[in-house]
């Protein structure tokens, strides 16, 4: 980056609140981020983020919890995710010796205070004087705590019972002066129950003075064992002349055994910013895989913040041993490396493909960590896991098409025949299950009757669709594919002329009321809900300018709540609906659509996202957006273009450097594409144009040019 967008971003981050230290940080993209962006909000127009220290893909997360910073710094968390969850082994330094139980923590009122935070590393005050700092390596944990001059004790205090939601299950061992070790189960998530267990040993690099338990109300000095919920250890330390406690934790989903493994292996020594300085040069070279460029330093930091928080999920949880939990709760080991935290849902409409372009042969292990899920827990895929767990969360099948999502854009490095054989039995086989959870609830009536509840269907379509692209392309099995294109097109039998709109059915064929069975959001939304059939879904309306005139009217708002019915920036299923305009010949109004979103919905400030990051779902739109391409098109490998709010886009490809010229934040609107150096007139890319790498270069105006693009449109799929 130019230095003077850095010394630019560094006088904006001061501005909000949020400072680092005024240095020329050349490359550094990992201090471009701001992990404080989306960290508040109110209700479901938050982001759900975590301020602390991560990796890419990490299986450790070292943070305060969203859902309570005064809970402790946990070591598991989803960037995102709606519901209170994970929160494991929270720790906090305290001055002075212990002299009442921490009970659940938040009792014992602990302030935490002037956070700031980039990739792979974090900081704040605790107790308003002693200075906490986090970083991370994959699967290890650490803090270097420095206690204020003149404090003569200090301790640290350490949860085994206490998570983000309420556990029982949970014990912790003081082996030694400096060292501790134990378990604790996962709680829920939405309601739902998460009964993973995972495993920790951790390690002080001195001895302490004094060390303790508790349980509940209960202080107990000179005791080692604590077990049950509310219940935890501590440690504490004369810091009258050594003022900074070092800690760090080694996890594992396996054994505490296999987390010992893990700490030893990553972190063997107590240099924290050598650690810190493998995070941040991790995360440089993820994030430097997009390069971009552009005179307005705020819009860099919130660019680089979210294709971060693209790259953190999925997580790792295999061990440096390769061994991992399966979904049959049996001990496996992996030839590569195992993934969990699968929203997939929210991620099979951008993350994947971001993953997939960018990062092939972490995509292609993602595949296969679904595969081996799906063979573990009786042989279909799940929707929406954590750890070891299928929760069931959302609805559809969006496995299925998260998996040939990732196909189409280049991961590809695995036997596609079995995974097909996975896909086909969760469409075909009425009560078909992951763990205990039924795939495609409905799928009788579906498959006999061809409709069931409107935006369950819409997802099945969707899914059926991205299937038959898989089994044609992937596995070449035609015949195959024509079964699922034949299921793909019973989005019409959704269709009610008299109201002009898609609508869920009752079993005997009756029309259900209009807004019935819409999951987060509304028939407006979901109505657009056939990404792959678009020209379909515009004939049977009565054509161009009748689309065209509800898709104006939908816009007329872009902060929709669930229940309204206009654009919802912050949930999944409107994501897609702003390049419907390139489908009906009105690509203008795709790039102000996009260009409205992203500087009224999204900001650098704390509370600065319009919904939940869902695992980098938002994040990753985010992305595509401001580089002018989008994956609208289930299980196909092309994308559909706005303008670039970047003058530079270079994104590092395996096979080559996609690169993206004459992007603007002020002329938004297109009036000249070349691609390769030649003329080109089409609001859609193929993949296998652009996989190679490739040049785009637009010319763009402050008006509107209502020719260009308008003839030559995308692909639909009847």
């Amino acid at each position: 980056m130019k230095n003077r967008v850095l010394v630019g971003l560094l006088l904006v981050l001061i501005g909000v609140g949020w400072s680092v230290s005024a240095q020329n940080t050349g490359d550094s993209y990992a201090r471009q981020v701001n992990t404080l962006i989306g960290t508040k909000g109110i209700g479901l127009t938050s982001g759900y983020l975590y301020p602390g220290a991560t990796y890419p893909y990490g299986m450790v997360q070292f943070t305060p919890s969203y859902f309570s910073k005064r809970s402790g710094f946990v070591i598991n968390q989803l960037s995102g995710a709606g519901c209170e969850h994970m929160g494991n082994f929270p720790t906090f330094p305290l001055k002075g010796k212990l002299k009442t139980s921490p009970g659940n923590f938040l009792d014992h009122r602990i302030n935490i205070t002037e956070e700031q935070g980039h990739a792979g590393y974090y900081e704040a005050m605790v107790q308003e004087n002693i200075k906490a700092m986090l970083t991370v390596t994959e699967r290890t944990g650490m803090a270097a705590y420095e206690y204020p001059a003149g404090q003569e004790y200090g301790t640290v205090i350490i949860g085994g019972g206490i998570s983000a939601t309420p556990i029982e299950q949970a014990a912790i061992v003081i082996t030694a002066p400096n060292k501790c070790e134990g378990y604790a189960e996962g709680g829920n998530f939405c309601g739902l129950r998460t009964p993973y267990k995972v495993y920790f040993v951790a390690e002080f690099n001195t001895d302490a003075l004094e060390s303790g338990t508790w349980k509940r109300n209960e202080l107990k000095p000179n005791t080692t064992f604590a077990e049950g919920d509310y219940s935890g250890v501590y440690f504490t330390f004369d810091v009258s002349k050594k003022k900074n406690i070092q800690y760090k934790i080694g996890v594992s989903y396996v054994s505490v055994e296999n987390a010992r493994e893990n700490l030893k292996a990553e972190n063997g020594g107590w240099d924290f910013a050598q650690i810190q300085s493998q995070a941040e040069t991790k995360w440089n070279h993820y994030l430097g895989k997009i390069e971009v460029e552009g005179s307005n330093p705020d819009r860099i930091t919130q660019f680089y913040t979210h294709l971060y928080r693209s790259f953190i999920h999925p997580n790792v949880c295999s061990d440096v041993n390769g061994e991992y939990i399966g979904a049959d709760f049996r001990v496996h080991k992996s030839r590569t490396k195992h993934y969990t935290s699968f929203s997939n849902w929210d991620t099979y409409r951008t993350q994947i493909q971001l993953l997939a372009m960018l990062d092939p042969e972490v995509a292609s292990d993602i595949v296969v960590s679904h595969q081996l899920f799906a063979e573990e827990s009786g042989g279909s895929f799940p929707r929406w896991v954590m750890a070891n767990i299928e929760t069931g969360v959302m609805q559809g099948d969006p496995t299925s098409v998260l998996i040939s999502n990732a196909y189409a854009f280049g991961a590809r490095n695995y036997d596609p025949k079995p995974i097909l054989k996975i896909m086909r039995k969760g469409a075909e086989e009425p009560g078909a299950k992951s763990q205990a959870i039924e795939t495609r609830p409905g799928l009788r009536q579906y498959l006999d009757k061809g409709y069931y509840d409107a935006s369950i269907q819409l997802e099945y379509t969707s899914a059926d669709f991205a299937i038959g692209q898989f089994a044609l392309r992937a596995v070449g099995d035609e015949f195959a594919s024509w079964r699922y294109f034949h299921f793909a097109r019973s989005w019409k039998n959704l269709y009610n002329p008299e109201t002009s709109w898609l609508q869920s059915r009752n079993s005997d064929g009756s029309w259900k009321p209009l807004t019935d069975d819409f999951r987060e959001s509304t028939y407006k939304n979901y109505f657009w809900m056939v990404p792959y059939d678009i020209a379909g879904l515009v004939e049977i309306i009565g054509g161009n300018s009748k689309a065209e005139k509800r898709l104006d009217e939908f816009f007329t708002r872009l902060d929709a709540g669930y229940n309204d019915a206009w654009f919802a920036s912050g949930n999944e299923p409107s994501f897609h609906i702003p390049w419907i305009y390139n489908w009906i010949g009105c690509p203008y109004k795709t790039q102000a659509v996009i260009n409205r979103v992203l500087n009224e919905q999204y900001s650098s400030k704390i509370d600065g996202l319009p919904g939940n990051d869902d695992l980098g779902t938002m994040g990753a739109w985010y992305v595509f957006a401001c580089i002018g391409l989008y994956p609208e098109i289930p299980g196909i490998g092309g994308l559909t273009i706005n303008t670039p709010i970047f003058p530079s886009v270079k994104v590092h490809l395996k096979e080559g450097d996609l690169v993206i010229k004459g992007g603007s934040e002020k002329n938004i609107y297109i009036k000249s594409m070349k691609l390769d150096g030649k003329p080109y007139d089409s609001t859609w890319l193929d993949w296998e144009r652009l996989c190679k790498g490739a040049t785009i270069e637009y010319g763009t105006s402050g008006k509107p040019d209502m020719k260009w693009g308008a003839k030559i449109l995308p692909p639909s799929f009847p």
